[in-house]
């Protein structure tokens, strides 16, 4: 309904929550698509991959006060997104864009670090 109404601003609060992966980057397409047609997309998004990967601007909140502002690549560091969430965060750069893509890191006293699967044992040619 939002979008017959050709808004010129377009708010919306956790558009992707409960959708699968692949709705997921279907909804974050058509929101690029709708902002290159000049629309202004202002969304709330706990997923910090997806924004990281779709946004041009990220703005983070924290006690009601602007923690951070500014492009994905500038403003999505370990140390930022710690003072903000709270926890221990990792920033791998995406290997297709180099993006940062954050993720929190466990608590290893809460957590025990995963062993890695054993490799499956080759097949035999006979």
């Amino acid at each position: 309904m939002a979008l017959a109404q050709e808004p010129r601003i377009l708010l919306l609060d956790e558009p992707t929550t409960f959708l699968d992966v692949a709705h997921q980057v279907e909804v974050m397409h058509l929101l690029r698509r709708l902002n290159a047609r000049g629309i202004t997309i202002v969304a709330v998004l706990h997923d910090l991959a997806l924004a990281g990967r779709f946004t041009s601007r990220i703005i983070a909140i924290r006690d009601g006060q602007v923690a951070f502002d500014g492009p994905p690549s500038a403003v999505l560091d370990p140390e930022a997104l710690e003072r903000v969430f709270g926890v221990p965060m990792l920033v791998l750069p995406d290997p297709d864009t180099g993006l940062p893509i954050p993720i929190p890191r466990p608590d290893p006293a809460l957590c025990p670090a995963a062993t890695p699967a054993p490799a499956p044992a080759p097949r035999g040619s006979g």
